[in-house]
């Protein structure tokens, strides 16, 4: 399958759903929605290896651009991991050439050393010691159980979840700008949150379009 490589590619393939869904209703907020998350996604492609600590920030911006929830009755944002959870579920459902499937196959090495990383591990930070790190790394085992069995649900839930624990490292002052400590694990988690976002993307334009996917947080006014 030949997967589009930047966000240009994607805008190009976006562009006739777009079109129609702003001629149905003006500032749709499917579109609104991925248009935000474009231009995150666009602004990490600017940036090199060596300002991975805004790249992972602005690749977690895109994601939440199109998982974000808002709550009418507290009048606030829905949690970070119930929205996404909720979301990765619609897209797995939707995801009928199994674009998300394919890109978790693609990197597997990837995702099995996010797995194995015990610092990207909620369990091992809860009390971190050396007996926390060693059963941290169960998930690596347990990956490529799921991998065999084609869970693809449990690895990306798994597999999101280490990522946005460093982007909370990142973005609650858990972490030291360019610090050296983390600079590997930034990277897994960056190259394979970009691989996610273009499968992901891809599943919205085919199948998503129509979607009803919720209230949108801070809608445009005009």
């Amino acid at each position: 399958m030949n997967s589009p490589k930047t966000v240009r590619d994607l805008r190009r393939l976006w562009k006739p759903k777009k079109e129609r869904l702003n001629n149905e209703h003006d500032s749709h907020p499917t579109a609104i929605r991925v248009h935000r998350a474009f231009s995150w996604m666009a602004q990490a492609e600017t940036m090199d290896e060596s300002d991975m600590d805004m790249i992972l920030i602005c690749q977690w911006v895109g994601f939440n651009a199109l998982y974000g929830q808002w709550d009418d009755e507290k009048r606030e944002p829905i949690s970070d991991r119930f929205s996404w959870k909720q979301f990765l579920d619609r897209i797995l459902k939707l995801d009928k050439k199994g674009h998300v499937g394919e890109t978790l196959i693609e990197n597997k090495r990837l995702v099995i050393k996010i797995m194995e990383d015990e610092y990207l591990s909620k369990f091992f930070w809860e009390e971190p010691t050396d007996v926390r790190a060693r059963k941290s790394k169960k998930a690596m085992y347990d990956a490529r159980t799921w991998y065999l069995e084609k869970r693809w649900v449990m690895i990306i839930e798994r597999l999101t979840e280490r990522i946005y624990l460093m982007r909370c490292q990142l973005m609650h002052g858990a972490s030291t700008y360019g610090g050296k400590l983390n600079r590997t694990s930034l990277k897994y988690c960056s190259i394979m949150l970009g691989h996610l976002l273009q499968a992901i993307i891809q599943v919205i334009i085919e199948n998503g379009a129509d979607e009803d996917w919720g209230v949108m947080c801070y809608k445009p006014l005009r």
